[in-house]
């Protein structure tokens, strides 16, 4: 709004210099762009991010496999684990030894986290495999990605409106300088006869 008043005012204005009609023309672009352009490029970064992170959920889900681990023995706990007492539900897990069969039927044996509070030799539980059965992590789920995907958005629309804005500052600078700069020339020119009587008869 300041810069639709800046031009507004510099109109008709006899006092207007040219900087002053380019400082809101500037100003008014500036805001154009930031509330035209800046959202059009978060939209298209969101929506190729969304693309890219739902390709990524079918490839993780194509090639990661659930299967089921038999515990062979429990692990001493770990000083990074949290305390059982203080453990919430989703952090119930040990560290165990176990066997399981890969999705290509090999017998594997291993160290995994289980997610049994208290494991004993036989307790069933089951983890992510590749098609090896070699562990894999948890593959991204759907809602995850949606998620990722719009962040992606909103930060390259603050970023876009982030650089429209700093160079306007740069410009802004730039012209300030250069006119601060004219007005020491005017004023070397005019300031040894300044004051004086007669001066400019």
């Amino acid at each position: 709004m300041r810069a639709i008043g800046g031009l507004w005012r510099w109109r008709r204005n006899p006092l207007r210099r040219a900087t002053d009609l380019a400082e809101a023309w500037m100003a008014l672009a500036a805001l154009l762009l930031i509330l035209l352009a800046a959202p059009l490029i978060g939209v298209l970064v969101g929506g190729a991010a969304q693309d890219a992170l739902q390709q990524a959920v079918r490839d993780q889900r194509e090639a990661r496999h659930l299967v089921t681990a038999t515990v062979v023995k429990k692990l001493a706990r770990s000083p990074l684990d949290p305390e059982p007492e203080s453990a919430s539900p989703r952090e119930a897990s040990s560290r165990v030894e176990a066997d399981w069969t890969g999705p290509d039927g090999t017998e594997q044996h291993g160290k995994v986290i289980a997610n049994l509070k208290s494991p004993r030799p036989g307790d069933h539980f089951t983890l992510w495999t590749d098609e090896q059965g070699r562990i894999a992590p948890r593959p991204l789920d759907a809602a995850t990605a949606t998620t990722h995907a719009v962040l992606a958005g909103f930060g390259a629309t603050l970023l876009s409106a982030g650089f429209v804005e700093g160079c306007r500052r740069l410009l802004l600078w730039r012209m300030v300088r250069r006119r601060y700069a004219r007005w020491d020339q005017a004023w070397d020119r005019a300031g040894p006869d300044w004051g004086r009587t007669g001066t400019g008869s």
